[in-house]
């Protein structure tokens, strides 16, 4: 329900004055998240590595082929929420993955 103090939004979509908040909400439920092949990615997908990472403070590297299982989408379109055996906390960038 829009805030009394919410600014509002033309969505041209509609041809209507929507409250920022509500069309915020709904943008980001559209997301659309890719891999480098332009597959669609979703929560709990697993994914494979397209080419060696070295990860950045656990002083590792990834190698490719490597399998990440369930991942899990962030807001940013780019990135993906990820656990390895070994780092805990894993960020990957979705152009270094392939859905499997």
């Amino acid at each position: 329900m829009a805030d009394q103090d919410d600014e509002y939004v033309y969505d041209e979509a509609t041809g209507e004055w929507r409250p920022a908040s509500e069309l915020a909400a709904a943008e980001a439920s559209n997301l659309v998240v890719r891999d480098s092949a332009g597959t669609e990615l979703a929560d709990g997908d697993s994914v494979t590595l397209i080419k060696d990472l070295k990860v950045k403070g656990a002083n590792q590297t990834l190698k490719q082929g490597s399998v990440i299982k369930s991942i899990r989408l962030t807001d940013n379109p780019e990135e993906i929420d990820c656990r390895h055996n070994s780092i805990k906390g894993l960020v990957l960038r979705t152009e270094f993955v392939r859905k499997r």
